[in-house]
């Protein structure tokens, strides 16, 4: 009996081989088939219609306006053709008719010119969006460079360099080296001459206080506020630009005069402002409206999204009755609101010309789908629309000031808003200035 167990177990055991081997044959028969039989750009091909896939996705799910898919459509289409890719079609009916197309725009193209023409394509679909030239695709380099803006930190710039001193040098040998070359300097009235020695008071402000030295000593972070005192009782506050630290400066520049009592005017500097990170507005705005505040809107696929103010009010800042805030050409982006809100709510009287008009708030999409390479791109993207004081888009028309300077009866109607003839001297004297800059005691809100 046990024999014949035996014997029934090995023909079992053989018969299993053989199928286990007739299996591993097939098995690797069937994988050298379709590897030489399968289309060499299908992974490639299927990689690109994802990327472009999810740029169309996302452009419609996160672009301010309500764009139709005509229009997007049209658009990809568009950058197509200008890309040199063929179309056979007059227009794309619906997404899957522009992947078919674009397929068949591709064809005949080897990996490294499909990868070239797919950015090509969507990078020129993105620029063609309004505002033309705001949104676009990003490379790593090129969300670095904004990221480095945003904080304020230039590495191409050396503030130690440019007054001769090693990185670290002192507060003391700072202002030495700055003697020494704008001594060099004075003689020379040139722009160039001027220009310099702009630059140079510059390094000698943000390397001469501890504050400022500390942050660009570790992170190469520049300020964004200076201030001095003014003429008889004013302050005057030169905001440059947004930036994450901006927030935390401004209120350590009013805790700084919060005990002189004798000031009770304020010039807040916006020109040349260029905006930053508009998410901080509504701190800003809480310091002299105090917290929880109707501050502004955005305007997102046809509705206003209102911001309330995020801080109470700063004593320090909100005990000025008399608020000037200057604006020029050059103000743009989040100065542009905060320029808007001082209007709206009578915080100042908004002095100059009009803003620049460039009222978009753009911010970075992450992409999952990426080109095959060594490249990883992500979408800068124009999501909303920033209000003036009157409701109307800031974009293309920018503030008005409450007082032009090109009205040559400026400086009396500044005198009807506060009576104070020391103020509007001083205004005077800081308009004279060429330009915003001065020698003195300088924010991405990334999607989930």
């Amino acid at each position: 009996m046990g024999n014949i167990l035996k014997k029934i177990d090995q023909k079992v055991f053989g018969k299993l081989f053989i199928i286990l081997a007739v299996f591993l044959i097939g098995l690797g028969l069937g994988r050298e088939y379709l590897s030489k039989n399968q289309n060499p750009n299908s992974y490639t091909q299927n990689t690109l219609n994802a990327f472009i896939s999810e740029i169309y996705d996302k452009v419609k799910e996160n672009y301010w306006n309500n764009i139709s898919d005509a229009e997007l459509l049209e658009l990809f289409k568009l950058s197509i053709e200008k890309n040199n890719g063929n179309i056979n079609v007059s227009k794309f009916e619906d997404k899957n008719n522009l992947l078919t197309g674009f397929s068949n725009a591709t064809s005949g193209m080897n990996d490294e010119e499909k990868n070239k023409f797919t950015a090509l394509v969507a990078a020129s679909v993105l620029s063609s969006l309004t505002p033309v030239g705001r949104s676009g695709l990003y490379t790593q380099a090129l969300e670095q460079q904004l990221k480095n803006k945003v904080e304020n930190v230039n590495p191409g710039k050396d503030l130690y360099k440019d007054l001769g001193l090693q990185k670290g040098a002192s507060e003391a040998a700072v202002k030495q080296a700055y003697q020494n070359k704008a001594n060099e300097l004075s003689g020379d009235k040139s722009p160039k001459s001027q220009e310099k020695l702009k630059s140079l008071s510059y390094a000698r402000d943000t390397l001469t206080q501890k504050d400022t030295k500390e942050k660009y000593d570790q992170k190469g972070v520049e300020p964004t506020i200076f201030s001095r005192i003014e003429g008889s009782g004013i302050l005057y506050v030169q905001f440059k630009k947004f930036s994450p630290t901006s927030l935390e400066e401004f209120k350590k520049t009013f805790e700084k005069y919060k005990d002189n009592t004798a000031l009770t005017a304020l010039i807040f500097d916006l020109r040349g402002n260029i905006g930053g990170a508009i998410d901080s507005s509504a701190y800003f705005l809480g310091y002299f409206l105090g917290k929880g505040q109707y501050a502004f809107d955005f305007y997102h696929k046809g509705e206003y999204i209102p911001f309330k103010t995020q801080t109470d009010k700063l004593p320090s800042a909100a005990k000025f009755k008399q608020v000037v805030v200057l604006i020029d050409q050059n103000t743009q982006s989040s100065a542009e609101m905060m320029a808007a809100s001082f209007k709206r709510y009578h915080l100042g009287a908004v002095l100059g010309v009009p803003s620049k008009g460039w009222g978009t708030v753009e911010r970075v999409f992450p992409l999952e789908n990426q080109i095959r390479g060594s490249e990883k791109y992500s979408l800068f993207l124009v999501h909303s629309l920033t209000l003036r004081d009157d409701n109307q888009p800031i974009e293309g028309r920018g503030v008005e000031p409450d007082i032009n300077i090109n009205d040559q009866n400026w400086p009396q109607k500044l005198f009807l808003y506060f009576n104070n003839p020391d103020l509007v001297e001083t205004i005077k004297k800081v308009m004279s200035y060429k330009d915003s800059g001065f020698s003195g005691s300088y924010s991405l809100e990334n999607p989930k």
